[in-house]
């Protein structure tokens, strides 16, 4: 009896023509044993013979966010391990026991892959389930279900499905280009805030005032006109008149006593 199972296995294998099917491919990898060196190109044949189940099955979802390669790919992977975890001793249809796990590889994809910020699987999870509980409810109800029909659907509170709803915006990101407002000459990205540099100077002015309170009068004319009203030396010297020379000392006494002065606070 061996040598007749072995016969037959040798006559699938060595089979060649373009007449041989995908489901007699299979038949035949399953009858090969693991060892065997022939196996690895009938098992290329067999995927092959099979790819066009996937590509179907990747164009199902396609314009859901994600490339189309990605997609096909993903679905071939799925094939894959259809195509070396599936037993024809059991009966049953390859494309029975492929398809859900394509279709399985595929939704892990999505779920893993194309959210443009990671959430937790369970709010991941959650989102699918409240897109198909709105979708059943919207045909039931003839209009769009509530959070508590869908949180009575669902049997969870209002609180897990307004958590829910929340996750989903993480799905999709939003470009910081796309057009706002009526005539579409703003982007997005004008609305954001910008880092505001003079903030790390507030500590600095806040410290600084009681010091430039302790300077005569004159002096602290001198620094506001100087480094507030960007006058020259030469300017200053002729609003307040005394020579370029002695604004330039009085700026430089000036700062020093500042700086000693704030010195000071810090040490104390």
């Amino acid at each position: 009896m061996s040598s007749v199972v072995g016969t037959a296995t040798s006559t699938l294998i060595g089979q060649r023509s373009n007449t041989q099917s995908p489901e007699e491919l299979l038949v035949a990898l399953a009858a090969t044993p693991v060892n065997d060196p022939r196996r690895p190109a009938l098992r290329d044949r067999t995927i092959e013979a099979w790819l066009p189940l996937a590509r179907h099955l990747a164009r199902r979802y396609s314009g859901r966010g994600a490339p189309d390669d990605d997609l096909t790919q993903t679905a071939s992977v799925g094939l894959i391990k259809a195509v070396d975890n599936f037993d024809p001793s059991r009966g049953i249809d390859f494309s029975g026991y492929a398809i859900p796990t394509v279709i399985g590889e595929i939704k892990r994809y999505f779920r893993d892959r194309t959210w443009a910020v990671r959430v937790p699987r369970r709010l991941q999870e959650l989102r699918l389930s409240i897109s198909a509980a709105n979708g059943v409810l919207t045909q039931t109800l003839g209009r769009l279900p509530t959070v508590a029909d869908i949180a009575s659907y669902l049997d969870v509170s209002e609180e897990t499905v307004l958590e829910g709803l929340e996750g989903a915006r993480a799905y999709r990101a939003t470009s910081l280009s796309t057009p706002i407002g009526s005539d579409g000459n703003r982007e997005l990205g004008d609305t954001l805030g910008d880092d505001d540099h003079e903030i790390d100077l507030v500590e600095i002015r806040v410290a600084l005032a009681p010091a430039l309170a302790t300077l005569p009068e004159r002096e602290r004319e001198i620094l506001s006109l100087r480094f507030h009203g960007n006058l020259t030396q030469a300017q200053i010297a002729d609003r307040i008149g005394v020579s370029q020379m002695h604004v330039s000392r009085l700026i430089t006494r000036s700062l020093a006593t500042l700086r000693h002065r704030l010195a000071d606070d810090i040490a104390a």
